[in-house]
């Protein structure tokens, strides 16, 4: 009988280890799509961002707010192609807890009292999965993978005029 629930659990394992890359593709490509269009519509509403921003006491708010939307719009693209990832991963969870700090303050600060202000509040989602991103790697289903796997296989030159002498 143990054999069997240790042959069954092995197969089990089997199967979620492969779904592991799948898994982290569609929530690369759903929550980079989600950072793009916010970066995007940070762009289309930059009046508004830089104005939100002087309101939170963020220093250089314009120059502030159109990095921003920058680093949302092209990092959740990146993200979403897994190229650069990890980087990326923690320059957006930087951007997510700033928000918290500075936008969400009163939600942050609810987070052992009224733990729901803090899960409802909107940079949560966004910092979990690029925590996520960053901590696990962007999976085999991505760029940053292939170059890799293509640098192991074509490692780069040895530097010209450099010797062993």
């Amino acid at each position: 009988m143990m054999m069997k629930l240790e042959s069954l659990y092995g197969a089990f394992l089997k199967i979620a280890n492969a779904l592991q890359s799948p898994v982290l593709l569609l929530i690369r490509l759903d929550w980079g799509y989600q950072f793009a269009e916010s970066g995007w519509a940070h762009f289309n509403n930059m009046p508004d961002f830089i104005k939100m921003f002087e309101g939170l006491n963020i220093p250089a708010p314009s120059l502030n707010a159109h990095f921003i939307a920058g680093l949302e719009f092209v990092g959740g693209i990146l993200l979403a192609l897994g190229l650069g990832s990890r980087v990326i991963s923690l320059l957006l969870a930087g951007d997510m807890f700033v928000a918290f700090i500075t936008a969400e303050r009163e939600n942050l600060k609810s987070i052992f009292s009224e733990p729901d202000k803090f899960f409802n509040a909107s940079p949560h989602n966004f910092l979990f999965i690029a925590l996520l991103v960053l901590v696990f790697g962007p999976g085999k289903l991505s760029l940053d993978y292939l170059i890799a796997t293509y640098r192991k296989k074509h490692p780069p030159a040895a530097a010209l005029g450099s010797s062993a002498a």
